[in-house]
């Protein structure tokens, strides 16, 4: 097991009717900056929730925090922060709007442009203390540090770490008129994450690889008993739970990570506009295939352990092992084709043309570089 240091500082607040909890989190001086996304909120209640507790907070709101937040759009959220000398953050909605507005907390206390921190041209010195109501299950971002960034006007998309929330809302009912697909793309997205920490090596840890298997196992479970009812409170918890429990810190301690399968994805969505989640999934299966030598031990125990694949030679259980991970995101009503997006050989190569001018190298082992990341995306066309 590798040397690791482990400390998750969020406050996590979850289950029925607990958006009223604000009134007293929030400490009263506060000036709070509301970050919202396109308006979801007020369709299902969750805005009248979160005003009814702040009722007597001094706050102003801002709009329009997109799907794969646009630095475009935060800066000017970060003006209008400077201007009214906010010094909390509350997101309401999804991990965009969440991720969104972990980047307007470092970029109002900074003097230069927040894409700079994006790139890491500067360093977070820091950050107005900011907190959060998630209303969509999927990115885990409500409790670890991280972010996904993206400039509209590069089409470019990079990861970016400032500080945890103080806390973290998580009310399972808001998640009850989420569309479909959305909820589909999270479940995907959730799974993959856990993916990413797990199918490495075998052997490391069999603590992280009981928990990572643990998550997955509910997520297979629950999967159709949400998409049937969205309205089962019970099975949309343990949905949101799993989305957070997958993205925390927990089942990383001491073991390799890949986030290959993310990397490539995330430049989909750049170029494409493609909801995450459903990047994931065109990506992951093809990845399994070309990088199959390398993680077998661990696809085979992810096979037998998940999906419950031990018959038949190593060979013939890592194919049905990767069919039964595409077939669970088909089963989504997700695509698992490059094709199916819209997306063809002018993908890949710039894709690839990218990744060999910056020199990319992914995965656990450092060794998926632009050639290999071809390999995965001619595999899933």
């Amino acid at each position: 097991m590798n040397n690791f240091t482990f400390q998750n500082p969020v406050k996590l607040i979850f289950g029925k009717g607990t958006i009223a909890k604000l009134a007293t989190e929030i400490p009263a001086d506060k000036k709070i900056m509301i970050t919202f996304g396109g308006g979801s909120v007020k369709k299902n209640g969750v805005y009248d929730q979160v005003v009814a507790a702040l009722k007597g907070h001094n706050f102003i709101e801002f709009w329009g925090i997109e799907p794969n937040p646009k630095i475009e759009t935060l800066r000017k959220a970060i003006e209008q922060g400077k201007a009214e000398k906010v010094d909390f953050l509350l997101a309401v909605g999804g991990g965009s709007v969440l991720d969104g507005t972990k980047l307007i907390a470092a970029g109002i206390p900074y003097d230069g442009d927040a894409w700079d921190l994006v790139l890491g041209k500067a360093p977070v010195k820091a950050s107005i203390p900011f907190a959060d109501v998630m209303t969509l299950p999927a990115t885990g971002s409500e409790m670890n540090s991280g972010a996904v960034i993206s400039n509209l006007a590069t089409k470019e998309k990079f990861a970016f770490y400032n500080t945890f929330p103080k806390f973290s809302i998580l009310d399972p009912q808001t998640t009850f008129s989420l569309p479909p697909f959305q909820v589909a793309c999270g479940i995907a997205d959730t799974f993959v994450h856990v993916i990413e920490q797990y199918l490495t090596a075998a052997g490391i840890s069999p603590l992280m690889d009981r928990w990572a298997e643990g998550i997955m196992q509910t997520l297979i479970e629950v999967a159709p008993k949400v998409r049937e009812n969205q309205h089962d409170y019970d099975q949309m918890s343990n949905y949101m739970l799993c989305a957070t429990m997958a993205l925390n810190g927990f089942i990383a301690m001491g073991v390799p990570q890949d986030w290959a399968t993310h990397m490539i994805g995330h430049e989909i969505t750049a170029l494409h506009g493609t909801t995450h989640g459903q990047t994931l999934v065109i990506v992951l299966p093809a990845l399994m295939d070309v990088m199959r030598e390398q993680k077998k031990s661990k696809i085979l125990q992810f096979g037998e352990r998940v999906f419950g694949v031990r018959e038949g030679s190593e060979e013939e259980r890592i194919d049905r092992t990767i069919h039964a991970t595409e077939e669970f995101f088909r089963s989504l009503g997700l695509a698992t084709r490059l094709h199916e997006i819209g997306a063809g050989q002018e993908t890949i190569d710039e894709i690839v043309r990218r990744f060999n001018e910056r020199g990319t190298r992914l995965g656990e082992q450092e060794n998926i570089t632009g050639d290999v990341a071809r390999k995965i995306l001619e595999r899933c066309k």
